[in-house]
This record gives structure tokens, sequence and C-alpha cells, in this order.
């Protein structure tokens, strides 16, 4: 479902993927983060997402005008996953939520793999 939004000049609908590719800009700003990832099931292998591709490891859903996002995400070796977890949640809520004018409920982040950035 996607966003949708009344004001007094008409309707406003933002598709998921606009809020997906945004979320995922948002979160490469973020300490920590080396990019996003996604998983190959069948082989379980985790690939980095160039940032042509970044939405692919970001997932949007909307219900009522709220917004759950889900990050699969590579953090940089060395850092605490919960301060970059943290730090990538409070900025991209904040964020998307400027954004969008809609709020958002829930972000869930899934570490997928750590990379030597050295």
């Amino acid at each position: 479902m996607k966003g949708h939004m009344n004001t007094k000049n008409g309707e406003i609908s933002i598709e998921n993927q606009v809020i997906a590719k945004y979320a995922g800009i948002c979160a490469l700003g973020c300490f920590g983060i080396v990019g996003m990832a996604m998983v190959n099931m069948k082989d379980g292998i985790v690939k980095l997402l160039t940032r042509d591709n970044i939405r692919k490891g970001v997932f949007v859903s909307v219900k009522n005008n709220k917004i759950s996002i889900d990050f699969h995400i590579i953090v940089s070796y060395g850092v605490s996953i919960s301060a970059v977890a943290d730090n990538l949640m409070s900025s991209v809520k904040y964020r998307v939520e400027e954004f969008t004018s809609l709020e958002v409920e829930r972000i869930n982040v899934y570490v997928e793999g750590v990379k030597d950035i050295g």
C-alpha cells in the first residue's frame, strides 16, 4: 500500500520504492554502515549492493499511513553494532518523516555481514 495524503490542493501518493530509495540513501550516510545487502535465499550468499541498487536491501510497507522499514545492512569491522543500529534508526526515522510527512512506526535492522574497510 502507498502513503496517501490529502491537501487543500489535491491528493499526494508516495510509492514504497521512493521511500525505500530515500531511506537507503539516508542509511548510507550513517557512521559504520558499509552498504545495503541482498541475501540470496537459495545459496545463503550475501551481496553488497551498489548505490544504484540500494533499494533492494530496504523493504518498506505502509499501513494506515504508518511506515515500517526493514534494512539489510553490512557494517564496518570494529564498530559497535548496537550503536550503528541505534544511529541508523533515529536518523532515518527523523529524515523519512520529514521527507514524507508520514509517521515511521517501526524500523528493523538485519546485519547481514561485516566488512573491513581499512
